[in-house]
């Protein structure tokens, strides 16, 4: 049999994402890959609930996506929904959305099960299959913590930590002030001593090593990045314009260029982060809490650098089966 060509669509808080791929075994081979941000979470985190106008900017970028997928002659189309559409008080209204815009149902699925497939979608890359990992995935509305070795999870959870929730509850002025960042990095050290490293220490005791005047160090694994913080991140770095895979997976950002990434960041005007090369426009807002969640988890576990990885959770969730095939789109009449 040749390979089988799959289609999934993200549907996140901050940001809708595509992946066409061709599918043989645990081989994934990537044919079109995009994004579009459609802001599902701005306002939501005082009322939990997702306003009319960014559900129907995400309802029809998930259609336009749907339409590029079937051009593609994709054998199924999955739509898989996390963070916002999980917490929202009305998630059925974007669920019915999406299925008028483009005929495809929705999964809205569990932070537990994004953080497995996250993990499950990393370790396609046969460079990362047996290392030790401690995977991060920074969202807009959610963080996902995974670790594992050889395939097997060991610890994975999902916390509410995203660049929209943390943009939304810790305002910063243009530019941002010292203040500011100051009280952005004592808000997420309190947030790892607090409720990550409990939660990793009950599940991982016999795999970390206790220091008696700072947090654990996880002995021998790698900090790896994965989703869209960790791939601008990575563009930053790597002055790209263009998006880059084998460049993207080759970066270590040691824990001296993340604080100077910080740094950076932190002490320019939204105006002038804009100009930045590889860091889209329209997430030069969002990236300050972004860089500043994994510079906290660097700081605070010692790792000595972070690995990028553009593989995750979308390539996990082609490699299980869609739970039913794409709905031929019925003819558009002239004028519809």
């Amino acid at each position: 049999m040749g390979p089988i060509r799959r289609a999934v669509i993200d549907v996140g808080t901050n940001s809708v994402k595509l992946l066409v791929a061709d599918l043989a075994g645990h081989a994934i081979q990537p044919l079109i890959e995009q994004s579009q941000q459609t802001r599902l979470g701005h306002g939501f985190y005082e009322t939990r609930l997702l306003k009319p106008q960014a559900i129907a900017a995400t309802a029809q970028a998930v259609a336009d996506f749907a339409a590029i997928a079937r051009e593609s002659r994709a054998a199924s189309i999955r739509v898989i929904a996390t963070s916002a559409a999980r917490e929202a008080l009305n998630r059925e209204m974007l669920i019915a959305a999406i299925e008028h815009t483009s005929g495809l149902k929705t999964e809205v699925i569990s932070g537990d099960l994004e953080a497995e497939w996250g993990f499950l979608g990393v370790t396609t890359d046969p460079q990362l299959a047996r290392t030790p990992l401690l995977l991060m995935d920074v969202g807009g509305g959610s963080t996902q913590f995974v670790f594992g070795r050889s395939g097997q999870v060991s610890f994975r959870h999902s916390f509410p930590l995203g660049t929209v929730r943390l943009m939304e509850t810790i305002p910063c002025s243009d530019p941002p002030k010292p203040s500011e960042l100051a009280a952005c990095r004592q808000s997420l050290k309190a947030f790892l001593q607090t409720e990550l490293f409990p939660k990793l220490s009950a599940n991982l005791s016999s795999r970390i090593t206790h220091h008696a005047s700072r947090p654990p160090l996880l002995s021998g694994s790698q900090l790896v990045g994965v989703g869209g913080t960790a791939t601008i991140l990575g563009c930053m770095e790597n002055h790209l314009q263009t998006f880059d895979r084998a460049r993207l997976e080759a970066t270590r950002l040691s824990a001296d260029r993340l604080t100077w990434h910080l740094n950076r960041l932190w002490n320019l005007t939204l105006k002038e982060r804009q100009t930045i090369v590889g860091l889209p426009r329209n997430r030069a807002d969002v990236i300050l809490m972004g860089v500043a969640v994994y510079y906290a988890v660097i700081e605070e576990f010692h790792f000595p650098d972070l690995r990028l990885s553009t593989r995750g959770l979308r390539f996990a969730a082609l490699m299980q089966r869609s739970h039913e095939p794409p709905p031929t789109p019925s003819p558009r009449q002239p004028g519809s």
